[in-house]
């Protein structure tokens, strides 16, 4: 490990998973100011929650945090400021990030030491995200799926429009097929940095990275999400989120 390694003292969990947690991007939406992966919830930014949820699943040993290019210190300051708790053994380590989301994750995955074989990708904005929905998401990597995301059914009628002025709708898609992805989707190692390589080098990327291991022609399994994993992308989103982490407060102690 690098001098960026954090907590080196701590014993290992299963050095074959890891999570990678791509936190280069400013998040528009919830306004101008700070980062939205630095914006405080309950006190404390987004960014710990989410890293906080991925070293919490017992089979998690390293998370990677993918920071801007020029905030790796900032980061790693801040990663300090909120130690893990004792009861959580994950390694953390913090590496700069590329122009785009693509870029930040394949800078992750290489990151990564040689002898991790199962890969987390979380979004920094989803900082609720249970432990069961992250374990449940390794075991089904660990049963021999390349690629894993955790979903939801759709409560609303989706559209499909003509991206024109006013916008004109071309269909309505059954809702029964569709699903609401969330994070961290799972990953055979080596089957996500093949989908890195080959869609970086072809210039064409993808919402997600699931969508990429697509193009390869793997089959992607859906498990079951959750409704507390929603990404914090607008003001209302952070009020939401601030009112789930008050009851979790209140009846766990989280």
């Amino acid at each position: 490990m690098s001098d960026e390694t954090r907590n080196p003292s701590r014993p290992a969990g299963d050095p074959r998973t890891a999570a990678v947690i791509p936190a280069a991007g400013r998040g528009t939406r919830l306004g101008p100011g700070t980062p939205k992966a630095l914006r405080p919830l309950g006190g404390i930014p987004m960014l710990v929650h989410a890293v906080r949820a991925m070293a919490r699943a017992r089979t998690v040993g390293l998370v990677v945090v993918v920071a801007p290019p020029d905030g790796v210190a900032e980061t790693r300051r801040l990663l300090d400021a909120h130690p893990l708790p004792d009861s959580e053994s994950a390694e953390l380590l913090v590496v700069p990030g590329g122009d785009n989301r693509q870029r930040s994750v394949r800078r992750g995955v290489e990151a990564l030491p040689p002898d991790v074989e199962i890969v987390l990708v979380h979004d920094a904005a989803r900082p609720l995200v249970p432990v069961d929905t992250v374990e449940d998401v390794i075991a089904a990597v660990r049963d021999g799926a390349p690629a894993v995301v955790p979903a939801l059914p759709l409560s609303d009628t989706v559209k499909e429009v003509e991206p024109s002025a006013p916008e004109r709708v071309v269909g309505t898609p059954d809702r029964a097929r569709l699903r609401a992805v969330q994070t961290p989707q799972g990953f055979d190692r080596d089957v996500l940095a093949a989908a890195h390589r080959r869609v970086t080098d072809e210039g064409d990327g993808a919402t997600d990275d699931a969508g990429m291991v697509e193009r390869l022609g793997h089959d992607v399994r859906l498990v079951p999400g959750h409704e507390e994993a929603f990404k914090v992308t607008r003001p209302l989103d952070l009020v939401l989120a601030e009112a789930v982490l008050a009851r979790r407060r209140a009846t766990d102690g989280f």
